[in-house]
């Protein structure tokens, strides 16, 4: 396993450098006769691309314009592999020449150098977010294999900086700066974001995901929870260190009675289950909520050690997110898209 692709019949792998020619993928396993185009991948590219984060954005300028290179004939997908490709423009690899022997504390250079014996040091190589372009681009044409099948998933930012968002509006939150869940919590958040810039450090967050339309049933009972390949998906996003299925965590502090979700028979009376039962979708809509890292390129000084295992102080230049929120958003809402995807064409092969 090479760890670079995802799903078993709707399959993703991605390709290229943070700093490289370019990054892009190919879709296997998309039915024939789905509407895609590269302006539906733009509008969801355009939500992840570099400059989308206000103040808490980095300076680097990418158009991450989306070249489509196969599987689709007349604005419908043929049933063959969907290639696509985004170039990179605004590399500058000389921001990173002063460490490339130096390992930066939260990222993946020493894994990197333990387990291949060398590693790009250009902004991470394949560890870097901008891997994720790649991801949405492929969740884009998720997102319209599941249309057809009247499942809509929803993405917003609930909490940033320890600050918690109060309201829920999803629609709105794709107009609102942070993709934020209500319009109060952003003069906070921006508030928060400038006094953590100035100090030279980053902040995390978490993201709400929701899915409506799910049918029950879908997932399987064992392995193959429907929830463990949602935590799967979304664990392998860099900068995710949790995952919360419904209640989440909070459940371990209820008792059963306060726990189970009341069935009627108009329906449940609650979603503490965050619309999963048994590893099966139970027809409620799912909930999902991930916690997101600190952006770990700080320009403070801190302490490390080089490839030589030497003792090293490191300060860290170049040009990077406050935070990975707002841009990851669209990187979360995908890998749902993509598994969703993967396990309605799985529900389709048994027949079920």
């Amino acid at each position: 396993m090479s760890g670079n692709s995802i799903g078993t019949l709707f399959r993703l792998t991605t390709f290229g450098e943070s700093h490289g020619v370019g990054l892009g993928g190919v879709v296997d396993g998309c039915p024939p006769g789905i509407a895609i185009n590269e302006e539906l991948i733009q509008r969801e590219l355009d939500r992840r691309k570099p400059g989308q984060g206000g103040v808490a954005a980095t300076a680097r300028k990418e158009s991450d314009a989306v070249r489509l290179l196969s599987g689709v004939f007349e604005g419908l997908s043929t049933g063959t592999p969907i290639g696509f490709i985004v170039m990179n423009e605004d590399q500058r690899s000389r921001d990173y020449s002063a460490i490339m022997d130096v390992y930066r504390p939260g990222h993946a250079d020493l894994g990197y150098d333990a387990k291949f014996g060398r590693r790009d040091y250009r902004g991470g190589g394949r560890s870097s977010g901008r891997e994720t372009v790649a991801r949405v681009a492929g969740g884009a044409i998720a997102q319209e294999l599941l249309k057809a099948e009247g499942i809509t998933v929803g993405a917003a930012t609930v909490e940033l900086g320890g600050i918690p968002a109060a309201g829920r509006d999803f629609e709105g939150a794709l107009l609102r700066p942070f993709f934020s869940a209500d319009a109060e919590s952003v003069p906070l958040w921006e508030q928060r974001v400038r006094a953590v810039k100035a100090e030279g450090d980053t902040l995390g967050g978490i993201v709400e995901l929701r899915a409506a339309g799910v049918p029950a049933g879908l997932g399987e009972p064992v392995f193959d929870k429907l929830d463990a390949r949602l935590a799967y998906a979304l664990m392998g996003v860099g900068a995710v260190k949790g995952v919360e299925v419904g209640a989440g965590f909070a459940a371990a502090r209820l008792t059963g009675s306060a726990n189970n979700d009341p069935m009627t028979p108009d329906g449940f009376l609650s979603n503490n289950a965050g619309g999963i039962l048994g590893g099966m979708a139970s027809g409620q809509e799912l909930v999902l909520r991930v916690a997101v890292k600190p952006i770990p390129s700080i320009s403070r000084e801190q302490q490390t050690v080089n490839s030589k295992g030497e003792a090293a102080r490191i300060t860290i230049g170049g040009r990077h997110d406050i935070c990975a929120i707002p841009r990851i958003v669209p990187v979360l809402k995908a890998m749902l898209l993509l598994t969703l995807a993967d396990f309605v064409l799985l529900q389709r092969s048994v027949g079920r």
